[in-house]
């Protein structure tokens, strides 16, 4: 399969795992912490998938259902956003190696570059707001679902808290080498108040899921 086609979330496990390890900068972090969040989504689909009846969808707690729904429609956006962080990194590569033997080469080049690099800090970005309302889901899921199921809700915590660690770190790596300030102070902006919102759910859900540990 064509290394610059490829969807990696077509790989098998074992597969995906060896072209992590591979000495190749794609993929990379942001693809791995893309899947996290997919998996936690996954988890939380099904705790809430344990928790309502599945014999009549009328039955269970309205949020549950809720849960169901949104980790469903989570999940998938994940997976996308896999292949897309390493898309993004592979026209950030593509833009270095143009040209720069004339004045325009490298103008053309620069924007290139400067273009590729907020498209990939963009899409970090966007596996850092999926992972906050990850997070959300697996509150829920801790809080209000299956009994039994309530360390795979928090499985789902702990990968979205990793998802969004592994989003914010390469969405700052990409910010220190854009020019364009108002894009950056924009990015950093949203950066703070998510990370805000999103350390005070994951305490709040940690301690939700101790309280039910005990």
């Amino acid at each position: 399969m064509d290394g610059k086609t490829m969807k990696f979330v077509q790989l098998s496990v074992q597969d995906f795992v060896a072209r992590l390890a591979a000495r190749t900068a794609v993929p990379g972090g942001g693809c791995a912490g893309a899947l996290c969040g997919a998996l936690g989504a996954g988890l939380s689909r099904m705790v809430a998938s344990l928790t309502v009846d599945k014999d009549d969808s009328t039955t269970g707690p309205a949020e549950m259902k809720h849960v169901e729904e949104e980790a469903r429609t989570l999940a998938d956006h994940f997976l996308d956003l896999v292949d897309r962080d390493g898309a993004a990194y592979r026209k950030v590569i593509a833009a270095a190696r143009l040209p720069r033997n004339t004045e325009k080469e490298k103008h053309a080049r620069h924007a290139a570059i400067q273009g590729a690099l907020k498209a990939a800090a963009g899409v970090p970005l966007e596996t850092l707001r999926a992972a906050e309302k990850l997070l959300s889901l697996a509150k829920t899921a801790i809080e209000l679902g299956n009994p039994k199921a309530v360390t795979d809700a928090g499985a789902a915590l702990h990968l979205a808290r990793g998802a969004a660690s592994v989003a914010l770190a390469n969405v700052r790596i990409n910010l220190l080498s854009i020019e364009d300030e108002a894009f950056v102070a924009e990015c950093r902006r949203e950066l703070s108040e998510v990370t805000k919102r999103f350390d005070l759910l994951f305490q709040e859900g940690e301690r939700r899921l101790e309280l039910r540990l005990v």
